[in-house]
């Protein structure tokens, strides 16, 4: 590991523990900033309401943390937006969102486009499809970001257990990701979670970063973070223990093949690589080859939006 990294982890790995809920709340009345927090989600009603009510009462009537929750509905046919409402948060349909633009599927495309709805000055991002919930993950992820002006992007980290397992979550984390990183963007290995969905970072950050529409978004948000801001404006918290949903493991190999597009895009190697991936399924003559496409749009930075410019303006 590099010394710079080693570094790193001594100064910008922390614990929720580390600041305590009082300190944050000070910091916030301190210098006011305000907090938007957003879900993504597809198809989520069995988990968004838990979530969303549990921000509200924690940290919007507990105490005056989150100024808004805003739950972007990305297609659900589900009860995913009535269930979102009815716990308390604004919900937005994607495709209601710069309509001008014809949205195409997939989470990074969510989480651009939320910057249009969203007004906070910091920007938290959590999954909607977590179990057993804790308001921790947002508190020990905003924390950083408001009692310490020089972070501008704080990623959660925990366990992730699978099956009872302990400690065997994050499958694509640990065969893709984490060596994609250490060989290529060595800075970033000290990342526990480098692909996990709960992360929050200043809107003058997000808001200048492409955004890879599929499942590449985290890796390509760190990457691109790293050298928009450097190492040291990065940090991560550790929040204990994340449960959620997990994906069979076709689903994965289509994960990991955008994580690789949206890595090599940002390689800037001059060979073509063909964008594409085939899996198998068996079928009543055998296995039969099925192959879909990982090439990846990317969303410009927000901040070249006409849109956005013209909000920011008004």
């Amino acid at each position: 590991m590099l010394k710079e990294v080693e570094h790193w982890l001594s100064t910008r790995s922390w614990s929720m523990t580390d600041r305590p809920l009082h300190k944050i709340l000070a910091a916030k009345h301190r210098t006011g900033q305000s907090v938007s927090v957003v879900l993504p989600a597809l198809n989520e009603e069995a988990t968004v309401g838990e979530i969303v009510a549990i921000i509200r009462h924690d940290l919007m009537q507990q105490v005056p943390l989150v100024d808004e929750i805003v739950v972007v509905d990305s297609g659900s046919t589900d009860r995913t937006s009535e269930v979102a409402a009815a716990a308390g948060a604004r919900v937005v349909h994607r495709d209601d969102i710069l309509p001008r633009i014809p949205a195409v599927p997939g989470k990074g495309e969510v989480l651009w486009r939320s910057l249009l709805v969203t007004s906070g000055d910091i920007v938290a991002f959590v999954d909607a499809d977590l179990k057993e919930f804790s308001s921790d993950f947002v508190t020990g992820i905003v924390g950083p970001l408001l009692t310490d002006p020089g972070v501008d992007l704080v990623k959660a980290m925990y366990d992730r257990p699978l099956g009872g397992a302990a400690g065997q979550g994050g499958r694509v984390t640990e065969m893709m990701a984490r060596p994609l990183l250490n060989m290529h963007w060595p800075q970033l290995a000290g990342f526990v979670q480098p692909l996990g969905g709960e992360y929050a970072a200043r809107r003058s950050l997000l808001e200048q970063l492409p955004f890879p529409v599929g499942y590449g978004i985290e890796l390509g948000m760190l990457v691109d973070a790293l050298h928009l801001v450097g190492l040291d404006a990065l940090a991560q918290v550790d929040v204990g223990v994340r449960k959620h949903r997990h994906q069979d493991g076709q689903a994965l190999g289509r994960m990991a093949a955008q994580i690789y597009r949206t890595a090599q895009l940002r390689l800037a190697r001059g060979h073509l690589i063909r964008p594409s991936l085939t899996q198998f399924e068996r079928g009543p003559d055998g296995f039969e080859p099925r192959t879909y496409s990982v090439d990846t749009e990317e969303r410009p930075p927000m901040a070249d939006i006409t849109e956005y410019q013209s909000r920011k303006v008004a």
